[in-house]
């Protein structure tokens, strides 16, 4: 976990951050979604154009899509911008990061990031986005956090090696471009069966750098911790508790 603004080092940020380039459909199945509300307080009234910067296989694309913006998807995998295409055939796709986008410049009213902002090399990440945004447009930051509050919820990240990303104490930097940032947490929860559940140990960047005796007793551990010691049934869904937690600031005149 991320705990107060460091960052990975970048050969290992690189690599870890490599696993998502492929197994795009395992992570749309199982990767949870975002509340409505956190993109509702997100969106700018006056915004008609974004680009969701890391937007994987959509997840949070679409909701930015739902809300009448002309949206662009901004990613460097082919896999999960081939399922993001299947799903949001309207919104154009770029291969890129948010230090290297590709957007024009002074093109968009919003650009988001979701679930990405720890894979980025950040100072070049700001950098990119002011190039992008015009005056006054918004910089939003977004990533879904399993509650480690609760002990149980703890144990299970444990196995999963979820991490999570950052503590719910972690205040990101957006820089001296950036007016200083606002926030907004919603707790939620997702339902997962118990074979979903291990899906999203999956899907962890941990589990797909992990050798293959590693992702066995990551499983194992996992359906012992669930059937056994928590004794739900192999057939229940799971309520896996979540928050989200979004900042938002807006560019400053230059």
């Amino acid at each position: 976990m991320v705990k107060g603004g460091p960052r990975l080092d970048d050969e290992r940020r690189r690599d870890m951050a490599g696993a998502y380039l492929s197994g795009a459909g395992r992570y749309d199945r199982v990767r949870p979604g975002y509340p409505g509300t956190v993109a509702d307080w997100i969106v700018p009234d006056s915004a008609r154009t974004a680009a969701d910067v890391g937007a994987g296989t959509g997840i949070f694309t679409a909701l930015l899509a739902e809300r009448g913006l002309d949206v662009t998807a901004v990613d460097p995998s082919e896999d999960m911008l081939a399922v993001l295409s299947d799903r949001l055939p309207d919104v154009p796709a770029v291969r890129g990061t948010a230090e290297h986008s590709h957007l024009p410049g002074d093109s968009m009213d919003l650009l988001t990031l979701a679930q990405a902002w720890h894979w980025c090399d950040q100072p070049a990440a700001l950098l990119e986005s002011a190039r992008v945004l015009r005056p006054h447009g918004r910089l939003a930051l977004v990533w879904n956090q399993l509650d480690v509050s609760l002990p149980w919820v703890h144990r299970l990240s444990r196995i999963m090696h979820a991490g999570d990303v950052f503590s719910p104490a972690y205040r990101p930097s957006f820089g001296p471009l950036f007016t200083e940032p606002q926030d907004l947490l919603v707790r939620w929860s997702q339902e997962l069966t118990i074979p979903g559940v291990v899906d999203l140990a999956r899907s962890r960047s941990y589990y797909q750098r992990a050798s293959p005796a590693l992702q066995e007793r990551v499983e194992s551990n996992l359906l012992w911790y669930l059937t056994d010691y928590l004794a739900f049934d192999p057939g229940a869904l799971v309520r896996v508790p979540y928050y989200t937690h979004a900042w938002r600031a807006s560019l400053l005149d230059g």
